[in-house]
């Protein structure tokens, strides 16, 4: 199923963690209608700019899945929201660069620079809510063993 010319539910879908711990990983008809606007807001516009492959390292992750990689209780991820986006995968463009595109261009609930160092996180995280979207902006850093979020 396509949730976007460039984005399939499969690619929003897949899990390693779920593969390997034998854990479902299926949408509901919301979760998928969820993950088709935050493609049609956030994820296409950002390939059809930069005209680049773009990796979902995370997209949906079921409750389950969410509580094995050690995920936020309240993770936009479960409901089908959230993308965790690497363009380093593919080379061609930078993950500060999907970063400063999204922030100036495109409207989005939360928006996160993941780790990484100050020229370049290690991959971008983002929510897109239809119609009541508070355009958040988060670092996220390593302090004493746990993730850190502060203003960006």
């Amino acid at each position: 199923m396509q949730l976007s010319k460039n984005l399939t539910l499969a690619e929003a879908t897949k899990s390693q963690t779920a593969v390997r711990l034998g854990i479902k990983n299926v949408p509901n008809e919301q979760q998928i209608e969820n993950l088709k606007l935050v493609a049609k807001h956030v994820f296409q516009p950002l390939r059809d700019h930069f005209n680049v492959a773009i990796a979902v390292s995370s997209g949906f992750r079921s409750p389950a899945i969410n509580k094995a990689i050690g995920g936020s209780k309240t993770s936009e991820h479960m409901e089908g929201r959230a993308l965790d986006l690497d363009a380093d995968v593919f080379g061609g463009i930078t993950n500060k660069e999907i970063f400063d595109y999204i922030k100036n261009n495109l409207d989005f609930n939360q928006l996160i620079w993941e780790f990484g160092g100050k020229d370049n996180p290690e991959w971008v995280h983002v929510s897109y809510r239809e119609g009541s979207n508070k355009k958040q902006v988060l670092r996220a850093k390593m302090h004493k063993g746990r993730a850190v979020y502060s203003p960006f």
